[in-house]
C-alpha cells in the first residue's frame, strides 16, 4: 500500500514554504490582532454612526410632533369669524413662523449629523494612526 502524504493544515504549508525561501517569519498572532483592532474599530464608528441617525430621528419626530401641534392650534383659531384683515395677518404670522422654525430645525438636525459623522470619522482617523504605527514598530523589529 502507497504511504498517503501527512496531513498539513495551510498554514503550516505557507510557514515551511517561507523557511525553504529563508522568507523572514510571520507573526500570525501579530496580524490577527491587527486585524481585530480594525474591526473593533469600525464596529465603534458604526454604532456611533448608527446612535447619530437613532438621536436625529427621534428629534426629526418632536419637530414633526411640534409642527402638527402648532397647524392645529392655527386650525382651531381660523374657527372662530373675523375680519379678512386679520385672518391675512394671522396666515403672515405662521407663514414666517413655520419658515423660521424650518430654517432652524434644519440647523439643528445638519449640526447633529455633523457631530454624528465627526464621532465616526474619529474613530477610525484614531484606528488609521494606530494601525502606523503598529506597522512601523513592526518594521522596525525586522530592521
Amino acid at each position: 500500500m502507497a504511504k498517503q502524504p501527512e496531513s498539513h493544515s495551510f498554514m503550516d504549508m505557507f510557514a515551511k514554504f517561507g523557511e525553504e525561501l529563508k522568507m523572514p517569519k510571520v507573526d500570525v498572532d501579530a496580524i490577527l490582532d491587527h486585524h481585530r483592532k480594525n474591526l473593533e474599530a469600525l464596529e465603534k464608528s458604526a454604532r456611533a454612526t448608527a446612535a447619530g441617525a437613532s438621536s436625529i430621528m427621534a428629534r426629526q419626530r418632536e419637530m414633526l410632533e411640534a409642527s402638527l401641534h402648532e397647524i392645529s392650534d392655527m386650525a382651531q383659531s381660523y374657527r372662530a369669524p373675523g375680519m379678512p384683515k386679520d385672518m391675512m395677518a394671522k396666515q403672515a404670522d405662521f407663514a414666517r413662523k413655520s419658515f423660521e422654525t424650518a430654517v432652524k430645525n434644519a440647523g439643528e438636525v445638519a449640526d447633529m449629523m455633523k457631530k454624528s459623522g465627526g464621532e465616526s470619522l474619529d474613530i477610525l482617523r484614531n484606528r488609521i494612526k494606530e494601525a502606523v504605527s503598529e506597522i512601523r514598530q513592526g518594521y522596525d523589529k525586522n530592521s
